[in-house]
């Protein structure tokens, strides 16, 4: 009798997992496009609103899945992938399916929704509004409405939001949200429809920027002859549109009215280089000001600069002027200056 083998057979190698990048919301997407209308609505109908919205965005964004990788998110329907193959997920199809399932208009405003401007829901629009702006319109709502509001948005934009209201107000949403319990989907549906209608289409509007102030930043990235030469031109056009863009319009010599602080740390922010060759065709008033910010031996330094850089061309000045002028706004967007035109509304640029 032979005697038996001690040698034990090679495993087979392991199946590569095909779906490990996938998503939860993308799994149940292929795995809903493979069930159809037929055997998938009854899902559908079980699904609340956000979670329709998630499947459905997902499956509108995923592109062709192959026969393999479904096979392992549903091995228990091997025999239906047999017949069905791969399967593609994309706007029309989730729309035909979906139409199977929903009603009309549920289904048109879904798909508006997901293919949108970027394909926002509500609340991620919600999240991109100006804190102050937010801050204004919550102020006048109720503190449980403003918590459930709050609750769903990131925490760090909640944050903001609430350092701006009234601190009486603020901690009684913060009150309100410690102590909020689920809130019914009724309810949620209702402060969104209300947010949508009231505030969110409102704020489109509102918000539309004015044609003056677009101009005028194009204006400031004009080179100086062409700038004069668009202002001269509109001059006779239109005076009254030409003398409001002029008082937009944000210039090199406009940095005067930096305060010292905030004139030091554009200082210290610039090129030497370029800042040498913006005040070397500068009028001797801002040379001035920009010395009266800096030590003695900085001055020294930079009038060496200065004079190192001979003779320049007017279109090298305007150039460095304006970069100049484009980081003085870069530092005021991030709050490291303040940039004001001493007009008499005082108002802010950024």
């Amino acid at each position: 009798m032979a005697k038996p083998s001690t040698e034990v057979a090679a495993a087979a190698p392991p199946k590569a997992d095909l779906t490990r990048f996938l998503s939860g919301p993308e799994k149940a997407a292929i795995i809903l496009l493979v069930l159809g209308d037929k055997y998938g609505g009854p899902i559908w109908t079980a699904l609340d609103e956000d979670e329709v919205k998630l499947v459905s965005r997902a499956m509108s964004r995923l592109g062709a899945v192959t026969a393999e990788a479904v096979e392992q998110l549903v091995q228990e329907f091997v025999s239906m992938m047999a017949t069905a193959g791969a399967v593609t997920g994309d706007y029309d199809r989730t729309e035909a399916l979906l139409m199977k399932i929903m009603p009309q208009d549920k289904v048109s405003a879904l798909m508006d929704e997901i293919r949108g401007p970027a394909g926002r829901n509500m609340w991620q629009k919600l999240g991109n509004v100006q804190d102050q702006v937010l801050a204004n319109y919550l102020k006048g709502e109720y503190p449980q409405t403003v918590a459930v509001i709050l609750s769903r948005l990131r925490s760090e934009h909640s944050a903001r939001v609430l350092a701006l209201l009234p601190h009486e107000f603020a901690l009684e949403v913060v009150t309100r949200m410690l102590n909020m319990e689920p809130v019914q989907k009724e309810v949620l549906q209702h402060i969104e429809e209300t947010l949508r209608t009231e505030f969110i289409s409102n704020l489109s509007i509102t918000q539309r920027r004015d044609s003056h102030e677009m101009i005028a930043e194009i204006f400031n990235s004009f080179d100086r002859q062409t700038e004069s030469w668009f202002l001269a031109a509109l001059d006779e056009r239109n005076r009254e549109a030409a003398q409001k863009i002029r008082s937009l319009m944000f210039t090199f010599e406009d940095l005067s009215k930096l305060d010292p602080g905030s004139c030091q740390t554009l200082i210290r922010f610039s090129d030497r280089d370029v800042l040498a060759t913006a005040l070397k065709g500068a009028a001797p008033s801002m040379k001035k000001f920009f010395f009266q910010q800096m030590s003695s031996r900085a001055v020294k330094n930079l009038e060496e600069a200065m004079a190192s850089r001979g003779p320049v061309r007017l279109k090298e000045v305007d150039e460095a002027q304006t970069r100049i002028v484009a980081l003085a706004k870069e530092l005021a967007g991030k709050g490291e200056i303040t940039i004001g035109k001493n007009r008499a509304e005082d108002e802010l640029i950024y």
